[in-house]
């Protein structure tokens, strides 16, 4: 799959023996399959007469004391089959060491299965019990996967005493993959967790969920086909726990428990994992508690779209903090790798545990790096929780990324939260750089005027180096007047492209040389002297057989002035670069004998000439409007 990292929950490694594979898959027949490590899968069909029918079966006539007749019958015929084999070493002393050299056919196998999975879910603990007697080891250790599943839907003390009492068992007679039972356990426990309080049905948080998982997986580097496999792998299995989920909640309604989860229950299910890791262990290390921490994170992080506000304080949660804070405290190590993660994905009530059990267990994560993450993805509300509760302050990097990026939500969000002088010119200088204009307009009245006045120069220098060959953003703070002062912002303009400072990017040097410059202000008033000029011969040398002197007036000036009209009103702003200024004074000056000077506004500009146009010619929004009155 793709890289650890990258991935986030998604290994990479291809085990021999995966951990996860032994969970319950769904084909595509909606039939349930059993999956044990050698690949063979006993199945379940979920129509009538199926194991769903089959448990519900049990369940009421257990409610008479009484073991099922179909079960009987069953364990009966089975008994015998597999008695022919172990007749003498079921009842002697050596029975645990034959029983080990015992091999169960596939079909047996799934009726075995079948019949346990019944026993269990219908709490007939005497049936489990005798069933896992005629088990081989593979299938006391698929025995132990569906025991400790059925630990999250415990309702009360008895259940409890009865599957605690069938994993030891269990456990006794030969099961040893617990790396396999807690990975997978794990995984269902935060399913169970997160559907207690989801707002959407479980269908569609599958969709959700595997929408997700495929735009993360999108974003990280791999083999696209590994990482197609990754995908489908894990939506599989979040479908088995979500059908797992859906089928005990309604067995517990049947037996008239499907009320959600109490404290006391809580606590329950929470004891009887307890019980399955002290029975562990050893054989769980280090490693498989931070396996399995992964495990119970990783649908949280995908769920997070579908929790209620405020879930991480209610009794839902209490289940997964008891449960993730047991795996911490059996080795895992992970907890910050998880954290950034639900970060990224903007799962804020994970986020909010993680917190506490880093706070509880004294272990440091990284909440500036994970606040950076929550930013660059947009998650306001994990930006909150972040800041209020563990206290993130880096503000400076994830606000400057924001502004590169144009993302305005984010750096509103900054700004109502408050920020420094610096930070806010740095964000400002960051937009412009990345010709973010809209983000520009916004900052721009956030920084105080001395700052600009101040740094006006770096601003525009650093704007011009960082822009990767688009000056929009430059062109449009100086078009903005940034100075607030047309005198001062030309000057500052001017003043870098007449410097011999070799830190200036060429590529911004010769921009505002060109444009903004005095000396591009000169070379406009030459181009408009040359315009008139060449307008009066054609006026009056002209051979061409419409005499434009028989033109009306406005007519003739927007043959001679709409192409410098249209280029001006283009250049929207409150200031015009200084080489069309420089045209549009001589074009001025001409149509008003002399009443305008040099230094008159660009709206003062268009003014006259837009006067002297025909009406329909002028552009929508008039620039003159656009400009203002040059404040």
């Amino acid at each position: 799959m793709v890289a650890e990292e990258e991935s986030g929950y998604v290994t990479t490694e291809s085990h021999s023996e995966d951990p996860l594979k032994s969970g319950m898959d769904i084909d595509e027949n909606g039939v349930v399959a059993s999956w044990n490590q050698n690949g063979d899968c006993s199945t379940q069909e979920t129509g009538e007469g199926s194991s769903e029918g089959f448990y519900q079966q049990a369940s009421q006539e257990n409610k008479d004391h009484q073991v099922p007749k179909s079960y009987g019958a069953c364990a009966k015929k089975f008994r015998f089959r597999v008695s022919e084999q172990t007749e003498d070493s079921m009842r002697r002393k050596d029975k645990e060491k034959s029983k080990l050299d015992r091999r169960l056919s596939r079909q047996d196998r799934i009726e075995l299965g079948r019949m346990f999975q019944g026993a269990v879910s219908s709490h007939d603990w005497e049936l489990a019990e005798n069933l896992i007697l005629l088990a081989d080891p593979q299938t006391l250790n698929d025995a132990l996967c569906i025991a400790l599943d059925s630990i999250w839907f415990l309702k009360v003390r008895r259940e409890l005493d009865g599957i605690t009492g069938l994993i030891k068992k269990i456990v006794s007679y030969g099961a040893r993959d617990f790396t396999r039972a807690a990975l997978r356990t794990s995984f269902l426990a935060s399913c169970v967790s997160a559907c207690q309080s989801r707002t959407i049905s479980l269908a569609d948080t599958v969709a959700v969920m595997a929408q997700r998982l495929h735009d993360r997986l999108q974003e990280c580097n791999g083999d696209e086909i590994l990482k197609a496999e990754a995908g489908a792998k894990v939506q599989k299995f979040t479908e088995w726990a979500l059908k797992c989920i859906g089928f005990h909640s309604r067995c517990q309604e049947n037996r008239g428990k499907g009320n959600p989860n109490t404290a006391i229950e809580v606590h329950f299910q929470l004891s009887a994992f307890k019980t399955f890791l002290d029975l562990a262990g050893n054989n769980l290390s280090g490693k498989d508690f931070t396996e399995a921490f992964d495990a119970a994170c990783f649908p949280l992080t995908l769920f997070s779209s579908s929790f209620d506000p405020g879930w991480a304080s209610g009794i839902s949660a209490y289940l997964i903090q008891g449960l993730l804070g047991m795996l911490v405290e059996g080795g895992a190590d992970n907890v910050n790798q998880c954290f950034l993660e639900a970060s990224r994905f903007g799962s804020t009530e994970l986020v909010r545990i993680l917190l506490q059990i880093a706070q509880r267990n004294s272990l440091d994560v990284d909440v500036d790096l994970a606040f950076g993450f929550a930013s660059h993805y947009s998650k306001i509300g994990t930006m909150e929780c972040l800041v209020e509760e563990g206290h993130a302050a880096a503000f400076l990097g994830p606000l400057m990324r924001a502004a590169e990026r144009g993302c305005m939500p984010v750096v509103q969000w900054f700004i109502n939260r408050g920020c420094r002088d610096m930070e806010l010119c740095l964000a400002l200088t960051a937009a412009t750089s990345s010709s973010q204009v809209e983000v520009t307009a916004y900052l721009l009245p956030h920084v105080p005027q001395h700052v600009l006045a101040a740094l006006s120069v770096e601003i525009i220098k650093a704007a011009g180096e960082r822009s990767g060959g688009s000056l929009d953003g430059v062109a449009f703070l100086l078009q903005s007047n940034f100075l607030r002062d047309a005198a001062a912002t030309y000057a500052v303009a001017d003043s870098i492209a007449r410097s011999d400072d070799e830190a200036v990017a060429r590529e911004l040097k010769a921009f505002l040389q060109e444009q903004w410059s005095e000396e591009a202000f000169f070379v406009g008033l030459r181009s408009g002297q040359d315009d008139y000029v060449n307008f009066m011969r054609i006026l009056r040398r002209g051979e061409s057989p419409i005499c434009l002197r028989d033109l009306p007036a406005p007519l003739m000036m927007a043959i001679a002035y709409l192409p410098l009209y249209r280029e001006c009103a283009e250049a929207s702003g409150q200031l015009l670069p200084q080489r069309l200024r420089g045209q549009l004074v001589e074009v001025a000056a001409r149509l008003t004998n002399g009443a305008v000077n040099r230094g008159s506004q660009s709206y003062e500009l268009l003014a006259v000439l837009e006067n002297h146009l025909p009406v329909f010619l002028h552009s929508s929004g008039t620039s003159v409007a656009a400009y203002g009155n040059g404040d």
